[in-house]
C-alpha cells in the first residue's frame, strides 16, 4: 500500500510540474499585450518599456518561469497587472465562495442521484424508475443559465424565497450564508445528480444480477441489507470516480452560476483575468484548478481502497 500510495504522489507531482510549464507557456501565447492595456492613453514606447520591465514581461520566458515558480513554491503569486492587489489576496476572498459552492452542490447532487439512482434500480420497470429517468433526462438537457435565470424569477423576484445575489460569508452570519447560496448549489447540483442517476442505476443493475447477491438473498438477509450492505457497497466506485472528477471541474467551471447570482467567486475572478490579460492571476487560477485536479484524483483513488479491498492488494502487487 505504501509503495501504491508513493507511486501515486510522484505521478501527481510530475503532472503538476508539467501542468504549471503548459499554464505558464499557454497565458503568453494568448493574444493581447497586457502592456497596452495599462498603458491606457499613454503608449509611447518609452511608457511600454516602463511597464514591461516593472512586470518582468521584458525578460527571456526561461527568467520569467524561474520567477515565477520560486515564488509560487512560496505562495506568491504576484500582484494583480490591472489592481496592483495581491493575487494571494484576491484569492483568499474568491476561493472560498467556490469551494463552498461546489462542495455544496457536490453534496446535493449525490444526496439525489444515489438514491434516484439506487431507486430506479430496484424499482425497474415500475413509475418509481419511469419518474427517477425522466428527471436525469430534464437535468442533462436544460442549460444552468436558464435554470438559474428561471430561479431567480420565480423563486426570488416573484415569491422572495431567496435572494437573487450576493453572498454573506459563513462566519458573519451562518444562516444568512446559507439562505444566499443553497439555490445555487441546487441549480449547479441538478445536472451532477442526473450524471450521479445514471451512473448509479447502471452500477446497481449490474450488482443486482450478481452472484454475491444472489448467495444474500438466499441467507435469507433482509432486502435492505442486501441493496445497502451488498449491492450498493459494490456500486460505489462508479459513483466516487463520478464525484471526484466533477469535483473538480465544479471548482473551476461553477463561472455561469457565479455569474448569474452575483457570487465573488473564483469563476468571476477568471473570466475578469482573462478579459483584462492579468497573467498573475490567471496563472494562479489555473495552477490551483491543476492542483485541485491532481489532489482530488489522488484522494479518490485512496478511497477506492477503502471500498473495494481488492484494488489495496493489487497496489501492493504492482
Amino acid at each position: 500500500m505504501a509503495r501504491y500510495l508513493l507511486t501515486r504522489a510522484w505521478h501527481s507531482a510530475l503532472t503538476l510540474v508539467l501542468a504549471s510549464v503548459v499554464v505558464f507557456l499557454g497565458i503568453r501565447a494568448l493574444p493581447g499585450d497586457p502592456a497596452l492595456a495599462l498603458a491606457g492613453e499613454d503608449r509611447s514606447p518609452e511608457a511600454l518599456a516602463a511597464i514591461r520591465a516593472e512586470y518582468g514581461l521584458d525578460r527571456p520566458l526561461t527568467v520569467q518561469f524561474g520567477h515565477y515558480v520560486e515564488r509560487a513554491l512560496q505562495g506568491d503569486f504576484g500582484s494583480s497587472i490591472r489592481t496592483g492587489i495581491p493575487v494571494s489576496d484576491m484569492l483568499r476572498t474568491a476561493l472560498p465562495v467556490t469551494i463552498e459552492l461546489s462542495f455544496l452542490a457536490i453534496l446535493i447532487a449525490t444526496a439525489l442521484g444515489v438514491g434516484a439512482g439506487v431507486v430506479a434500480a430496484v424499482r425497474r420497470g415500475r413509475p418509481a424508475e419511469w419518474v427517477a429517468n425522466f428527471l436525469a433526462l430534464v437535468g442533462l438537457s436544460v442549460p444552468h443559465f436558464w435554470l438559474g435565470l428561471l430561479a431567480i424569477l420565480y423563486l426570488s423576484v416573484a415569491t422572495g424565497l431567496f435572494p437573487a445575489s450576493g453572498f454573506v460569508p459563513f462566519f458573519e452570519d451562518p444562516v444568512g450564508n446559507l439562505h444566499h447560496i443553497i439555490l445555487p448549489a441546487l441549480i449547479l447540483g441538478t445536472g451532477l445528480a442526473a450524471i450521479i442517476m445514471r451512473q448509479t442505476r447502471s452500477a446497481m443493475l449490474d450488482s443486482l444480477s450478481a452472484d454475491y447477491v444472489r448467495t444474500a438473498k438466499a441467507k435469507g438477509l433482509s432486502p435492505r441489507a442486501v441493496i445497502g450492505r451488498h449491492a450498493l457497497r459494490n456500486s460505489l466506485i462508479v459513483v466516487v470516480t463520478i464525484v471526484g472528477l466533477q469535483l473538480g471541474g465544479l471548482i473551476s467551471g461553477a463561472v455561469v452560476t457565479e455569474q448569474i447570482f452575483g457570487l465573488p467567486g473564483f469563476g468571476k475572478m477568471t473570466i475578469d483575468a482573462v478579459f483584462q490579460r492579468d497573467y498573475p492571476v490567471i496563472q494562479a487560477v489555473v495552477l490551483l484548478t491543476a492542483t485541485a485536479y491532481i489532489v482530488i484524483n489522488f484522494l479518490v483513488d485512496l478511497v477506492y481502497s477503502l471500498i473495494d479491498p481488492r484494488i489495496r492488494v493489487a497496489g501492493d502487487a504492482a
